[in-house]
């Protein structure tokens, strides 16, 4: 009777270690946890120039910097789900020009073994930053020192950002600003002819929406807080030689030191090839007794729009499953400095990249695109929410809607791509984000 009781005993535990093995392997939450978990970290790094540069935006600037107003930084966010990665990268600098997008790019790709998709290299866009360069022939030894310092920078502050990787949640928010005026002004002279002439259209198309996503740890710790805004960044003229972030990059450490806590703002230049500040190009920051110089006014305001909006951030979403896609279209292009195209123009490479998290979509285009096409992109986007971020992964000049080629002006003359480029890149955008 004692062995039939202790064999009972031995067929009971094994009945039960087999049917909590059948539980945990068919239970969809356990299966699931790993493919629904949203891990992200954030860091930043200071890129101010140390020496004099030459600063970039202006060709009729050649004198060096001779001072600096506030610091510039590199702010990254990387997140992670199931096996896939997605790093998020804003520079405080005008963009990736003189050819310096992919010998920034590669290295990063290959030290964390990226695939091209999963990299957003951008710029805020700021005129009163340093020019990046490789050429030795041409480049000022300083600038070269710059770039090639920022290469390593950039390396190292994504490497502490995966360092400080960790399960989070994720909310965005809407809001508006009246910071950026369509800058396409309509001048007609007294001999009756018209023309497109850089300045203030306060009627013209802008894209006025400030699009905040906060990114926080389960606890509620915020990590992050990315925005999007289209303006250019460019309150400050060719006669400044104070370095600054100007109106986006001054948003953001305006952000981070209301918010504070370590919370790191990146910010992202939407569609904003036509748009600038609402004051726009002035010499310097006005030092008079009671006046408010108009970068740290309009950042300030941007910066204040970003706090309400994620203070309104209440819903947040605990998963969200990672999906890239990048190409690089062969567009039809123009010469620049000419309105139309000739007939055996060369065509022209424009990077596109895509990205999904949850409902969440980014659109990273490798130059810079007037704010009817950002628009466009947002209206057709599956998502609810897509920041459309420009400057981002290459620098291949001024992208205008087909319709304003009849009007010229400055965007048109000096953008190297044909007036039917425009559609076929909102096509691909959104064509890449239907099919994340």
């Amino acid at each position: 009777m004692k062995k039939v009781h202790v064999f009972t005993q031995k067929l009971t535990v094994l009945a039960v270690i087999f049917l909590f093995a059948l539980l945990f392997a068919t239970s969809p939450a356990k299966s699931n946890e790993k493919k629904d978990v949203l891990c992200a970290g954030a860091a930043m790094i200071d890129i101010t120039p140390e020496k004099p540069v030459k600063m970039a935006g202006y060709a009729a600037r050649k004198d060096l910097s001779d001072g600096v107003h506030d610091p510039l930084s590199a702010r990254v966010v990387v997140f992670e789900n199931d096996g896939k990665r997605l790093v998020i990268v804003s520079t405080d600098l005008i963009g990736f020009y003189n050819a310096t997008a992919e010998p920034l790019r590669k290295p990063i790709i290959d030290e964390f073994k990226l695939k091209p998709s999963e990299l957003f290299l951008s710029a805020i866009h700021t005129h009163a930053g340093p020019s990046l360069t490789i050429d030795k022939k041409k480049g000022h030894p300083n600038n070269l020192e710059y770039t090639q310092e920022l290469k390593s920078k950039l390396i190292k502050v994504i490497r502490s950002a995966f360092d400080n990787i960790g399960e989070v949640r994720t909310g965005v928010g809407v809001g508006y600003s009246p910071v950026g005026a369509n800058r396409r002004q309509l001048v007609i002279s007294k001999d009756g002819s018209s023309a497109i002439h850089l300045g203030r259209n306060p009627y013209g198309p802008t894209d006025k929406e400030v699009l905040v996503m906060k990114v926080a740890k389960p606890d509620g710790t915020v990590l992050s807080v990315l925005f999007d805004y289209a303006t250019h960044a460019t309150c400050l003229g060719g006669r400044n030689l104070t370095i600054s972030g100007d109106v986006l990059g001054l948003a953001e450490q305006f952000v981070e030191k209301i918010l504070g806590e370590g919370i790191i703002a990146p910010a992202f230049a939407g569609s904003s090839g036509n748009i600038d500040p609402w004051f726009r190009v002035l010499p310097s920051f006005n030092t008079e007794p009671g006046w408010i110089p108009e970068p740290v006014l309009l950042g300030t305001m941007l910066g204040e729009e970003v706090v309400h909006v994620f203070r309104d951030i209440s819903k947040v979403s605990d998963g969200g499953v990672i999906k890239t896609s990048f190409t690089t279209l062969n567009l039809p292009g123009k010469p620049r400095g000419e309105v139309g195209a000739a007939k055996d123009s060369t065509t022209t490479e424009l990077n596109i990249t895509a990205a999904r998290i949850g409902d969440v979509a980014f659109v990273g285009i490798g130059c810079e695109v007037l704010t009817e096409i950002g628009m466009a992109i947002k209206a057709d986007s599956p998502c609810k929410h897509t920041f459309v971020i420009t400057h981002c992964n290459g620098a291949a000049g001024y992208l205008v809607p087909e319709n304003l080629h009849t009007e010229g002006g400055y965007e048109v003359r000096s953008s190297p791509f044909a007036p039917q480029a425009a559609d076929l890149v909102v096509k691909e955008a959104v064509r890449m984000l239907h099919g994340l």
